[in-house]
């Protein structure tokens, strides 16, 4: 026990009697796990809120009634494919309803699926937004509001009004955010729609929804479920898509095949529906973690050419020390002490830098039209970033002082003191 109080005493002599050097590399470890958290927090939140801009409004699984050509003619069962050549060109989709058949038995099924978290249906109308003389094209989608803002975040959306108000009132609309600005229609006023069969409806606006896409808010608009279909002219049983929010994401391609071989639909899983987004996910994750990497590996070589120097400038010391009783072992232990304390030191300032900064960015204004409800910039805060820091300011600093160290451990002290 002594004799680690005097090896303790030593490593704290070394560190204080080279103060700038000791700084220096606590200053590089600080920098290093700082940095890391830092493009870590902002990065990993930038790509949350986008992943969460398309995940949280889009469906696990779309279903509709699919429209595609027979595949089996009339003309197949009579010719005998082995001996006669059939070419049909310009085969037409087969006739059908735009509504899924058999919906409400569907949509009961699915709500008692125990790995379906929730399904809602909509219904769409094509309709023309009355402005004076001018009749502009849109499309009203009926929901049940409730279940899309339990499952998939829709009051986020609503910039202007109350989304509940498709529930207190059977006629009242959800405004697209383009239509309204188009029309210079506000919460609380009417408008008149005509549906595609020339029949008016007067809606009472209550709210603005806008989606982020001018492409989506220049069109489209919302209602609750009952009024879709009443402006459609059909019964309670007309829904043209069901979408379904699962407990686990990863069963949507699967579950979803199951769908269409049971029943006579289009089942389609957020995997095929965001290919291209998901790419771009991975992308800018690999490159997050690939800098993130990279900064914390140049501060490990730098905090290592600084404790080598710091060992080969103790060579004297270190002769002195194993030529009155140190052995090679208590060499090592000293340097990886002071490495140690190097990264203990570096890592919990490293913390608060990181933490700090992070801090602060969260309360910068993000302003933008495409993204209404973001107020500032998306942070992650999750632990785990500080941990890998705390966890690599320990090991690269061990890594770096255990290697010059090791060539301590060999020296003669003979050499060193006929050297001199």
């Amino acid at each position: 026990m002594s004799k680690l109080k005097v090896i303790l005493d030593i490593a704290k002599t070394h560190l204080i009697s080279k103060r700038k050097q000791t700084a220096v590399a606590a200053l590089g470890v600080t920098f290093g796990i700082g940095t890391y958290i830092i493009m870590m927090s902002f990065m990993t939140g930038l790509n949350g809120l986008l992943d969460g801009l398309i995940l949280n409004r889009t469906p696990h699984i779309q279903i509709f009634n699919k429209i595609e050509p027979t595949k089996i003619q009339p003309i197949d069962k009579v010719l005998n494919l082995e001996s006669d050549l059939n070419i049909i060109l310009s085969v037409k989709p087969k006739n059908r309803l735009e509504r899924i058949h058999n919906a409400l038995p569907l949509l009961s099924e699915l709500r008692s699926n125990p790995e379906v978290n929730g399904a809602t249906p909509q219904t769409t109308c094509r309709v023309f937004y009355v402005a004076g003389t001018i009749n502009l094209n849109g499309a009203v989608n009926g929901i049940e509001v409730l279940e899309e803002a339990r499952l998939f975040n829709f009051k986020d959306y609503i910039v202007e009004g109350d989304i509940y108000s498709l529930k207190r009132r059977k006629n009242s609309i959800l405004l697209g955010a383009g239509i309204a600005d188009k029309l210079s229609i506000a919460v609380g006023d009417n408008i008149q729609i005509i549906n595609s069969a020339g029949v008016p409806f007067s809606l009472h606006v209550g709210g603005i929804y806008q989606s982020g896409l001018a492409e989506v808010d220049d069109i489209q608009s919302y209602v609750n479920l009952q009024m879709a279909q009443q402006i459609l002219g059909e019964g309670k049983n007309y829904i043209s898509r069901i979408h379904v929010k699962l407990n686990d994401i990863d069963l949507a391609p699967s579950i979803s095949q199951q769908l269409e071989n049971i029943y006579d639909i289009k089942a389609l899983d957020i995997n095929t529906a965001n290919a291209q987004f998901d790419t771009g996910t991975a992308i800018r994750n690999l490159i997050s973690y690939a800098v993130s990497i990279t900064l914390l590996i140049v501060a490990g070589f730098g905090i290592y050419n600084i404790l080598n120097m710091f060992i080969y400038e103790k060579m004297n010391d270190i002769a002195i020390l194993k030529a009155t009783g140190f052995t090679g072992m208590d060499v090592l232990l000293i340097f990886i002490i002071q490495a140690i304390f190097i990264g203990i030191i570096g890592g919990i300032l490293g913390i608060g830098i990181g933490y700090g900064v992070s801090r602060f960015i969260d309360t910068i204004p993000f302003v933008t039209d495409a993204l209404p409800t973001i107020k500032t910039y998306p942070i992650n805060y999750d632990i785990k970033f500080y941990i890998t820091g705390v966890a690599f300011a320990l090991i690269s600093t061990f890594l770096a002082g255990y290697l010059p160290a090791l060539k301590a451990k060999k020296i003669d002290p003979v050499e060193i003191i006929r050297g001199q």
